[in-house]
C-alpha cells in the first residue's frame, strides 16, 4: 500500500517524509490545481529527500489542450527534472475531443525514456475512462499510475468507476490506479475496501485545518496511515 501526499517546498516534502509518506507529488500553485514547480524548489526538495518525488509538469491551468508553444515549454521543463537528477514527472494532456494526446506523449518520451509518468486528472475529464485507460496500457513502460477521481468531483462520487479501473488495471496488467480527491481519515477505509486500489493520494485532508496552505495534521496523517498499512 502507497501513500502520496502533495507538497509545494522543501520543508513540507521533509514533514511528509518523517511522517510516512510513500511518495510525494510536487507541485506549485495549488490554487490552480497545481503547476510546475520552479527550478530552485525542484532542486531543493530533489535533494533533501530520499523518497521519490513525482514533479508536476503543467505550464498553465487554462485547459489540458496544449499546443506546440506549450509542449515546448512541458519539454524544457523536463529537461530541468533530468538535469536536477530526477526522472519522475506528473503530465496528463488531452486532445480537442477528450481522448489522450498521444503524440504530446510520443514526444515527452522520445525526449526521456528513463522517465516515470504519473498521468494527472486530465483522465478525469475524458470521454471515456475505459477507452483512455486502454490507451495508456501501450505506454506503460513510462506511465506507471494514473491519478483519478473516477471521473467525478471525488472518489466517493466516482468509487464505482474506480472499482472498474482498478479491475481493468489488474486484467491488463497496465497502470496502476493512484486513486484521488476528497480522501480523508473519515471515508478511506470504506472507499478502499469498496475499490481495492493498493496506491491513495492526498492532499489538505493531511493538512492542518484541512488548508494546503498550513502544516501537516499528524494525526489525521498517522490515522490514514494505520488504516491503510495497518
Amino acid at each position: 500500500m502507497e501513500i502520496e501526499v502533495i507538497v509545494q517546498h522543501a520543508e513540507d516534502a521533509k514533514e511528509a517524509e518523517l511522517l510516512g509518506a510513500d511518495r510525494l507529488e510536487l507541485v506549485s500553485a495549488i490554487s490552480e490545481g497545481g503547476l510546475t514547480p520552479s527550478y530552485g524548489t525542484i532542486k531543493q526538495v530533489l535533494q533533501q529527500v530520499n523518497i521519490p518525488v513525482q514533479v508536476m509538469i503543467r505550464p498553465h491551468s487554462n485547459h489540458f489542450y496544449y499546443d506546440e508553444a506549450d509542449l515546448a515549454i512541458i519539454l524544457e521543463d523536463i529537461k530541468n527534472v533530468i538535469t536536477l537528477g530526477g526522472n519522475r514527472i506528473v503530465f496528463g494532456a488531452l486532445n480537442q475531443d477528450n481522448t489522450i494526446n498521444q503524440q504530446a506523449l510520443n514526444k515527452i518520451i522520445e525526449l526521456a525514456p528513463q522517465l516515470d509518468i504519473t498521468f494527472h486528472r486530465a483522465f478525469d475529464q475524458v470521454v471515456s475512462q475505459k477507452d483512455a485507460y486502454r490507451t495508456l496500457v501501450s505506454y506503460s513502460d513510462q506511465v506507471k499510475r494514473i491519478l483519478t477521481s473516477g471521473g467525478a468531483a471525488t472518489c466517493e462520487q466516482g468509487k464505482n468507476e474506480l472499482k472498474q479501473l482498478v479491475k481493468l488495471a489488474n486484467e491488463l496488467n497496465g497502470p496502476e490506479i493512484l486513486a484521488g480527491s476528497g480522501l480523508d481519515a473519515i471515508n478511506i477505509t470504506e472507499i478502499h475496501s469498496y475499490i481495492g486500489a493498493t496506491q491513495y493520494h492526498f492532499g489538505k485532508a493531511v493538512r492542518e485545518d484541512s488548508s494546503l496552505a498550513k502544516g501537516f495534521d499528524d494525526d489525521s496523517f498517522l490515522e490514514i496511515e494505520n488504516i491503510l498499512k495497518g
